[in-house]
C-alpha cells in the first residue's frame, strides 16, 4: 500500500463510518478502484488501525458523556448511566451473534462485489429517505428499542449498508428522538471496535511488517482527523433533517457502482 493509498482510504474510512454513506462499501469500491489487491492479512492489519483511529474520534466527541457514563457506573447503583449501559450491551448482542457464527459467511460478500455493495448502497438510501421524513420527538431509547437498534447494526455489517445510516434511520422509525439517536448510534459500536480489535490481537491473526509502520501511521492520522470532523457535522445534520442529501448520495453511488460492476 503507498502512502497515497493510505491518505485516500483512512480519509473514505474517516468520513464514512460517521457520514452515512456506508464506511465498508465505500471501501471495498475504492480498493476496486485503486487497483489495491493487499493480501488479506495486510487488509485486515489495515482495517483494525483505521477503525481504532475512528473509535478514538468517536471518544474524543463523546468524551463527556462517556466520563459521564463511567462515573455513573463506579456509583454501583440503579441510575440512569447503568441503564444506559445496559441498553448498549443488549444493542450490542446481535452483532456479536452474527460476528461470532457467521464470520465465514460474512466474509464472502467482500472483496471486490461492488455490484452487491451497489445494491445494498440503494437500501441504505431508502433508509436514510424514510428516516428524514420522520417527525421529531422526545422519545427516549427503551430497552426493546436498543435491541431493534442492534439487529439494524447486525445488518450494517454488510459492505453498502451503512452502520450509521441504518442505526440512526431505525432509531428515529422508532419514534426515537433525532439528537438521541445519534448519540446512541455512535456510542453503541465503540465496544464492538474495541472488542474486534482485541479479537484481533489476541488470535494473532494481525500481519505486520515493520516497513508497513509509516503507512499505517498515515492511515491512522488521516481516519481519525476526518472521524472528527465526520462525527460533530453528522449530529448537527441528523437534527437538522437533512439525511436526504445523503440518500440521493447513496443512490447515485450505488447505481454506479451496480452499473461498473456489471461492465468489468
Amino acid at each position: 500500500m503507498t502512502v497515497f493509498e493510505a491518505i485516500i482510504l483512512g480519509i473514505v474510512q474517516g468520513l464514512t463510518e460517521f457520514l452515512p454513506v456506508s464506511s465498508s462499501g465505500h471501501l471495498e469500491i475504492a480498493s476496486v478502484i485503486l487497483g489495491s489487491r493487499s493480501l488479506p492479512e495486510e487488509s485486515l492489519m489495515f482495517t483494525v488501525v483505521v477503525h481504532f483511529a475512528t473509535a478514538l474520534s468517536t471518544i474524543v466527541v463523546f468524551r463527556k458523556d462517556i466520563l459521564e457514563i463511567l462515573k455513573g457506573l463506579f456509583q454501583f447503583k440503579w441510575n440512569e448511566e447503568s441503564i444506559f449501559s445496559l441498553k448498549i450491551i443488549l444493542s450490542m448482542i446481535p452483532a456479536v451473534v452474527v460476528g461470532v457464527f457467521f464470520e465465514e459467511e460474512l466474509e464472502q460478500v467482500f472483496g471486490g462485489k461492488i455490484v452487491f455493495v451497489g445494491f445494498m448502497l440503494l437500501v441504505t438510501a431508502v433508509l436514510l429517505f424514510l428516516a428524514d421524513k420522520a417527525k421529531n420527538t422526545d422519545k427516549p431509547v427503551s430497552f426493546k428499542d436498543a435491541f431493534l437498534v442492534g439487529l439494524a447494526q447486525a445488518v450494517a455489517m454488510l459492505p453498502g449498508i451503512s452502520r450509521s445510516g441504518a442505526t440512526i434511520s431505525a432509531s428515529v422509525l422508532l419514534g426515537i428522538d433525532k439528537g438521541r439517536a445519534a448519540r446512541f448510534s455512535f456510542l453503541m459500536v465503540l465496544p464492538l471496535i474495541i472488542g474486534k480489535i482485541g479479537k484481533d490481537l489476541l488470535e494473532g491473526s494481525l500481519a505486520y511488517e515493520n516497513e508497513q509502520f509509516g503507512t499505517m501511521a498515515i492511515a491512522f492520522v488521516a481516519a481519525f482527523v476526518a472521524g472528527l470532523f465526520a462525527c460533530s457535522w453528522m449530529i448537527q445534520l441528523v437534527k437538522q433533517s437533512k439525511l436526504t442529501y445523503f440518500s440521493v448520495y447513496c443512490l447515485v453511488v450505488g447505481l454506479l457502482a451496480i452499473i461498473s460492476g456489471l461492465s468489468m
